[in-house]
């Protein structure tokens, strides 16, 4: 049966909950970076502090989706569910620092016309490639290969997703699933069926981070 770990416990959560709730968080930078985009980045997720509605991911979740794509040299992404975009822009901008690019799928169109109009001020646009369509559809007929997968749609479809997606999947390669809750803790019910699921796969190590919105982040081992 597959590991499961909790990011509740170990020096990295001590370290992670330290510096996210010092107000002093810097997500971790790449020497390869554009300052000026950063610059404006910051500038635009500061503008827009806690308006993030519409499903979208808290910003602890966000900056730990960032440093993941930066601690592992992630460079193809996809997204499943943008919304109106904030999970997207911190992605982008963490592949934005190892030469990456997102694409995202959205199937709501007055969130997606949010979404990429949120992109372009930010300044992120050339990194995403933004889709509006029915991921149910799109993820089965994409080709891939991913190395790091975002999946924050419809929960009771997060098992299905995450088998079309898996064959795409480069080694090393990590699928998060947003609104996962530790075994015990409670959450919703298609993504308590899907942690079982992650949880019993012989070549995946799932950690479960509570911290924000709930983010159960699996790796490929072979």
């Amino acid at each position: 049966m597959g590991r499961i770990i909790s990011f509740l416990r170990g020096p990295f959560f001590i370290y992670l909950i330290m510096v996210i709730f010092s107000g002093n968080y810097l997500p971790a930078q790449n020497s390869d970076g554009n300052p000026e985009l950063d610059r404006k980045v910051e500038a635009f997720l500061k503008s827009k502090k806690n308006r993030w509605h519409d499903l979208n991911v808290p910003d602890t979740d966000g900056k730990l989706l960032y440093d993941i794509i930066i601690k592992n040299g992630y460079t193809s992404g996809l997204e499943i569910g943008t919304s109106t975009g904030h999970s997207a822009i911190w992605i982008a901008w963490a592949m934005s620092k190892t030469k990456g690019k997102l694409i995202t799928i959205e199937i709501d169109e007055s969130r997606y016309k949010e979404a990429i109009s949120n992109f372009e001020e930010a300044g992120l646009s050339k990194y995403i490639d933004a889709r509006l369509a029915n991921a149910h559809d799109l993820v089965k007929e994409l080709k891939g290969p991913f190395d790091f997968v975002f999946s924050d749609a419809d929960k009771d479809w997060y098992t299905n997703y995450f088998i079309d997606v898996v064959p795409k999947l480069k080694t090393g390669g990590c699928f998060a699933a947003h609104n996962v809750r530790p075994p015990g803790a409670g959450g919703i019910s298609g993504t308590k069926a899907y942690l079982s699921y992650v949880m019993g796969l012989e070549n995946f190590t799932t950690t479960v981070n509570n911290s924000g919105g709930g983010l159960a982040i699996s790796i490929k081992t072979d």
